[in-house]
């Protein structure tokens, strides 16, 4: 977890530096810029504290070990439908919700019929058709 407390570290003392330029060239006045950009800097530091503590009570993983091999964290990432259009249909109803939001709320019950649709076409794809088990 070394990498990610540095990454995480070194975005939270930009944050904070920009917050601080971004103040002194407002004269403090405008108060949404600054505001937000030490909240964004809160929450980095934020982040590298729960990784720098969390990565102290673990063993070091095979990503850490600078002599390390691909071979070393190998290994089953998950089981993937192949060939599957529903995450398709997954993200028209999705966009169609949310330019329902935008256009008109018409749209967003289409979308939403059309999400449980394809939800449950996601979810109850291994029983039945091609892949069915």
């Amino acid at each position: 977890m070394k990498t990610e407390v540095q990454f995480f570290g070194f975005i939270g003392v930009f944050f904070a530096f920009v917050c601080a330029l971004y103040g002194f060239w407002t004269d403090w006045v405008e108060p949404v810029g600054w505001v937000a950009l030490g909240l964004s800097a809160g929450l980095c530091f934020m982040i590298t504290f729960f990784l720098w503590h969390t990565g102290r009570k673990l063993p070091l993983r095979p990503d850490d070990d600078e002599d390390g091999e691909i071979d070393q964290i190998a290994g089953a990432y998950g089981a993937f439908s192949p060939f599957s259009w529903w995450p398709l249909w997954l993200a028209l109803s999705g966009a169609l919700v949310f330019l329902g939001v935008a256009a008109g709320l018409w749209i967003s019950a289409f979308g939403a019929i059309l999400g449980v649709w394809a939800l449950c076409g996601w979810v109850f794809e291994y029983y039945s058709g091609e892949h069915a088990h």
